[in-house]
């Protein structure tokens, strides 16, 4: 049986988890039209719908050059892809693979991006980028002190350029930000990031 540290090594990126809601769409396109295809970091898009078939599978590689799947039980995490989550599911992350279970909150809002974050400071020995966009409600906010605990950084959409700022702000809220900032310019702080990860290495 592997050793899953060994594994670790071999698989040590970044790993960013877009969390958005309503007006996601929109911070989606403009963070992926300017990132970069072969920056060695993963993409996992966690859309924060219960109940309407995703179709970000299908829209957004309109937008990027690099492979967008919709996540697969135990499908590989890997750079230079975007994933994106099923609805009515809860993703974990295990063994650098995409775990799905039912959705834990079936009514009311739903909780999948803090349940993936909170996986994510368990599970992932890599370096964690939690970026918070457009959407109603506060999903994703309880979980960003525990990614800053585990060494991750935490961004915000600057609420000005969101189409619903509640998310948003609820994650600035938290006192757990690291950066307030546009799409744009959170595309371009990923980049720094990656590069400089890739100079430590």
């Amino acid at each position: 049986m592997k050793d899953p540290k060994i594994k670790r090594a071999a698989n040590d990126f970044p790993v960013v988890c877009v969390g958005g809601s309503a007006g996601g769409l929109d911070a989606y396109i403009r963070l992926l039209q300017n990132l970069p295809k072969d920056m060695d970091v993963a993409i996992v898009i966690v859309n924060h719908v219960r109940t309407l078939t995703t179709m970000l599978h299908e829209i957004l590689p309109r937008y990027t050059d690099m492979p967008v799947k919709l996540i697969t039980e135990k499908l590989d995490i890997k750079p230079n892809h975007v994933f994106i989550i099923p609805e009515q599911r809860d993703l974990h992350v295990l063994n650098d693979e995409f775990r799905l279970k039912p959705i834990s909150k079936p009514r009311g809002w739903p909780d999948v991006i803090t349940v993936f974050l909170r996986s994510m400071a368990q599970n992932w020995d890599g370096k964690i980028i939690a970026v918070i966009v457009s959407g109603y409600d506060g999903d994703g906010a309880e979980a960003l002190c525990e990614i800053k605990k585990v060494g991750g950084i935490t961004i915000a959409q600057k609420p000005l350029t969101a189409t619903q700022p509640d998310m948003p702000e609820s994650a600035i809220a938290s006192g757990c930000i690291d950066y307030i900032l546009s799409p744009e310019d959170i595309a371009q702080r990923i980049i720094k990031i990656a590069h400089s990860d890739k100079a430590e290495n």
